[in-house]
């Protein structure tokens, strides 16, 4: 009942989302389909459980948190990370060890942030997340795979409960509840705008 990722991320979708960041962004020259569905290869459930309308609101629901985390692919990397005082670091993560002197900053289309996300997910698609955490801003495959590690692993499996959940399981703390209402829409209005594109309801649940 899934549906052809490649066929759904046309090139037009894709060029939509990316014309819309200025000439001056750092993504307008380092995010490409082709390497969304390079890295999509390694993720065979994204997209493609479910039915054909479950399968397109998963892909707008990316879709729409990438739009919002990098300015329609206008960022690599979090605004500001490389000057924040903040390592996102947690000491009390043993089993992901810091390395001094790096910080895990937000990187690539989910912002990918916290040593014990980049550890793993370093682990799980084969670079050094914790020694080399700037791999995600630079090595463009890798950045698409830090983002679907990422929704695979903490989003995927609430995407049959709405929209809303999704946000909760990205930014629920910051974004839920009446906190951040606006950031929390904008990530709304861009899904609806995708599963429009996509002929697709959005379907319930739009808010967390």
């Amino acid at each position: 009942g899934g549906v052809s990722v490649a066929n759904v991320v046309s090139q037009g979708f894709f060029d939509g989302i990316i014309s819309q960041a200025a000439a001056s962004c750092p993504g307008k020259n380092f995010y490409t389909r082709d390497a969304f569905l390079n890295a999509v290869g390694s993720y065979p459930d994204f997209g493609t459980t479910g039915s054909s309308d479950d399968s397109k609101r998963e892909i707008a629901a990316f879709f729409a948190h990438v739009s919002h985390e990098t300015g329609s692919f206008c960022h690599i990397e979090e605004n500001d990370g490389a000057s924040t005082n903040d390592a996102y670091c947690d000491p009390n993560n043993t089993q992901y060890p810091c390395t001094p002197g790096k910080k895990y900053y937000g990187r690539g289309p989910l912002q990918l942030s916290w040593n014990y996300n980049y550890g793993p997910a370093g682990q799980s698609i084969g670079f050094d997340g914790l020694n080399a955490p700037e791999t995600v801003a630079n090595d463009v495959v890798t950045s698409f795979k830090s983002a679907l590690w990422f929704w695979m692993n903490n989003v995927h499996s609430v995407i049959n409960q709405g929209f809303g959940a999704t946000i909760r399981a990205i930014n629920g703390a910051l974004e839920c509840n009446g906190q951040n209402q606006d950031e929390a829409n904008d990530r709304i209005q861009f899904y609806q705008k995708y599963c429009a594109d996509f002929g697709v309801a959005p379907g319930d649940n739009l808010t967390c």
